[in-house]
């Protein structure tokens, strides 16, 4: 039996795999940058003028399980279910010299579909009431999730000007600006034939240019960052773009992101994720989680404020 033991910590789940985040059923053209029978790896030039680049990402955590009582005294009726928690949201500015936290925002909310619930008051600050609708696979967790991306979408609109890299799919964010860092690969976008290329790349080489329709249109390739390769998709994180303009413009972008993102590239030794969690997103995050706040502390708060 061969087989590879991939650096990525399985406690972070897989970074190979299949989800619901990602549509698999999205039309792809994979022709746009090069005609299908001629995909091949792709360098990109040197970068010698390095741009000022923008990482947003945002964090999120449960801070207490909340089951709402109907009003009255009937023990019949049932409690309906929700969840108080904190999400966070930063952004870091890189330079050719230096990284640097430029903007932070924490926010607290209380999610449910109780229609006689109202925002919860703590000593250690409010849980805001954020209604949601009772419908799909798991509401109060997709509610957290879009609370925290509106989050990040407002932080990152002050730096619209340069490039603004979001960790994370674009899902509708359509400024010029806006650069997906997907880490993680949850759906083969491409055909097999296409599929193979990914697979061929070199560290600091990219696939050609591929157009994602459906919902949202958007370019998309797939890159690889230095590191052990120990299977086909070591390393390789897959990168978007809105899918505006011409095909040119969007190829002139993906070599210079695909130039710039090795830079920042992480080590097995120093990061559990690497080398897919660049630097700047990790240090992100570790502010960010730091600055949710002592969940205990919040949870007792939540206790004494019932």
């Amino acid at each position: 039996m061969k087989f590879a033991i991939e650096s990525w910590d399985p406690g972070y789940g897989r970074s190979v795999g299949e989800d619901g985040l990602d549509d698999p059923n999205e039309p792809v053209d994979v022709g746009v940058e090069i005609g299908p029978g001629d995909w091949r790896p792709l360098t990109p030039s040197a970068v010698t003028d390095v741009p000022v680049l923008y990482f947003v990402d945002g964090v999120r955590r449960t801070d207490a399980q909340v089951w709402v009582r109907p009003p009255g005294e009937d023990p019949s009726l049932p409690s309906i279910a929700g969840v108080c928690a904190t999400v966070a949201a930063g952004v870091v500015e890189c330079t050719s010299s230096a990284a640097r936290i430029v903007d932070a925002r924490v926010e607290r909310g209380f999610y449910t579909a109780a229609p006689q619930a109202t925002s919860i008051q703590t000593r250690h600050g409010t849980y805001e009431l954020r209604p949601i609708v009772a419908e799909g696979t798991d509401p109060l967790n997709q509610a957290i999730h879009s609370h925290m991306t509106a989050v990040e979408h407002q932080i990152a609109a002050d730096f619209g000007n340069g490039i603004v890299i979001f960790d994370g799919p674009l899902r509708g964010r359509e400024s010029p600006a806006a650069v997906g860092y997907v880490k993680t690969q949850h759906v083969q976008y491409l055909p097999p034939e296409q599929h193979g290329v990914v697979g061929r790349l070199d560290a600091g080489q990219r696939t050609p240019l591929f157009l994602i329709g459906g919902r949202y249109n958007r370019w998309s390739w797939y890159l690889r960052l230095p590191g052990p390769i120990s299977h086909p998709l070591s390393g390789v994180v897959r990168v978007e773009l809105p899918g505006l303009g011409q095909t040119s413009d969007a190829a002139d972008r993906a070599d210079l992101l695909s130039a710039l993102l090795p830079r920042f590239a992480s080590q097995p030794h120093k990061d559990a994720r690497a080398p897919q969690n660049l630097h700047p997103i990790a240090g992100l995050e570790r502010e960010l989680r730091r600055r949710l706040g002592d969940q205990q502390l919040l949870e007792r708060a939540l206790r004494r404020a019932s």
